[in-house]
């Protein structure tokens, strides 16, 4: 493992006159995992865009076997021996899975046509050798995610790369798919190819990586072997501070019930559940991918249609139609999906933001753009949004200040009831500090608080009471002194059959 198969030296890179790389160096070794960690915004995603050919550095240099290379492309990037894994995967949906696997590198036939026949008898080998258990013959959008990711990891051996970087591939799959993909890291590993790994999850960093790079605000901070790091001093070196408590809870006396929900049904999703929920209280929901979490929330906010039950706010009976009546009852949901339900990419932070509450800012009609930008200036500072002006395009931010551009948005409604379903999937540990922070903000204000996320510390940290599902039933309602991961895992796993 000491051969440098790729290197970036003084790589800088600004945007519009703001460095986002100054002077970052990293190196790659054959058969090692390398991990990559920052906060969001440090510079992780420019320099790997910058490696595999959608973006040109400014200065510095890439070399290939000690050799400098010019990328300027995804494919010259491929013919170079580097692939990429994106946290957002983009497979042709349409087309199967051995055709994925070869797409812009079709074998071809002695008349040059496409060789159907011999791309799917290299798929079959191919995925035989990842131990991938995968119908090549399928449609890409009949896969799941983590069979998306092994096509993908199959695209990149098939092209015979010596570099994949992975970008969070565990954000959107199962824990026994993460463990399947681990199986998979690992024989690239063994079989010599280098991987380049972003994640945010430290434990995933412990058990995988060799070495770990961190870059802040920019710039290299440190590299060395996984073995001198612990969760304290990754921390450190990523916010340049040391965060002591992780989970920091507010002890907030829970008044009176805000949110009741009676024998709540979504059709073949959710089966007759009940909940209160308190002033001051943050509720949390547990359970397994599919439990039905995500699918109770939605439908309470107005998306989709229920088969039965009552809801009631402050103690009076509200009928939740559609999303704008759930609003108008004082009540808030952050998508887990932000980029597809919570945010207008094509948008600036100021029209994300104002856009649902122009109506209540400026009641006749006439818009102030002074105040409208104050006002988001305001929200910006408080949930300290690092964007060059209200004007930015939230496209271009990191995905932890898009999550926050969305609080902001929610925030400006002023909502007694704010439901949270993953609110700190893919950001940072700084970014979820700012979070959380918000989040006792909220209760201590007198809001009330439902957070439905899959990190068992973050749900047991946080939470005042965690009703746990199962098959879109309630299997269980614990209070603080029962919370334990056991607990919680006993409940999640309580299947009818």
């Amino acid at each position: 493992m000491d051969e440098v198969v790729l290197e970036a030296r003084s790589i800088a890179k600004s945007f519009t006159g703001a460095k986002v790389l100054d002077d970052v160096s990293l190196d790659l070794r054959s058969g090692e995992v390398h991990a990559l960690m920052g906060e969001n915004g440090a510079g992780k995603s420019t320099l790997m865009r910058i490696l595999i050919g959608v973006l040109r550095a400014d200065a510095g240099q890439v070399l290939i076997d000690g050799r400098p290379v010019r990328i300027g492309s995804p494919r010259q990037a491929m013919d170079l021996g580097i692939a990429m894994i994106h946290q957002e995967l983009n497979p042709v949906l349409d087309m199967r899975v051995y055709e994925n696997i070869f797409i812009g590198r079709e074998p071809r036939n002695s008349l040059g046509l496409v060789d159907l026949r011999r791309m799917r008898r290299e798929a079959v080998e191919l995925l035989k050798s990842m131990e991938a258990e995968l119908p090549v013959d399928a449609y890409m959008r009949e896969l799941s995610v983590a069979q998306c990711q092994q096509v993908e990891i199959a695209k990149a051996l098939s092209a015979q790369a010596r570099v994949v970087i992975m970008d969070e591939p565990t954000s959107a799959i199962t824990e026994d798919d993460a463990e399947n993909l681990f199986a998979q890291i690992r024989r690239l590993r063994d079989a010599g190819v280098g991987i380049i790994y972003i994640s945010h999850k430290m434990e995933e960093i412990f058990r995988i990586a060799d070495r770990i790079t961190v870059l802040r605000d920019g710039r290299h901070v440190t590299t060395g072997d996984a073995s001198e790091f612990d969760d304290a001093a990754l921390i450190r070196y990523m916010v340049g501070r040391s965060i002591d408590d992780v989970f920091p809870k507010r002890e907030v006396s829970v008044g009176e019930p805000v949110l009741e929900v009676r024998h709540w049904s979504v059709p073949s999703r959710v089966h007759d559940v009940s909940l209160t929920l308190h002033r001051g209280e943050i509720l949390g929901i547990g359970g397994l991918v599919g439990a039905g979490r995500s699918e109770l929330v939605e439908s309470l906010f107005g998306f989709g249609r229920h088969s039965g039950g009552t809801v009631l706010r402050d103690g009076l009976q509200v009928h939740l139609k559609r999303p704008a009546d759930a609003i108008g009852h004082g009540m808030a949901l952050i998508t887990e999906d932000r980029k597809r339900t919570g945010l207008n990419l094509g948008g600036t932070v100021l029209e994300n933001v104002t856009l649902p509450s122009l109506e209540r800012l400026f009641p006749g009609g006439l818009i102030s753009p002074r105040r409208e930008r104050r006002t988001v200036s305001h929200y910006m500072q408080s949930l300290q949004v690092k964007a060059t002006s209200p004007n930015q395009y939230v496209v271009e931010l990191s995905g932890g200040n898009q999550q926050k551009v969305v609080l902001a948005k929610w925030m400006l409604m002023q909502p007694d009831v704010v439901i949270f379903d993953e609110p700190t999937r893919g950001i940072d540990v700084g970014a979820k500090r700012d979070i959380y922070e918000l989040i006792g903000d909220l209760v201590e204000q007198g809001r009330a608080v439902i957070l439905i996320s899959s990190e068992m510390g973050e749900l047991i940290g946080l939470s005042d009471r965690i009703m746990v599902l199962a098959e879109g039933r309630c299997t269980g309602m614990l209070e603080r002194s029962e919370f334990s991961q056991e607990a919680i895992m006993e409940l999640a796993s309580r299947f009818e059959g």
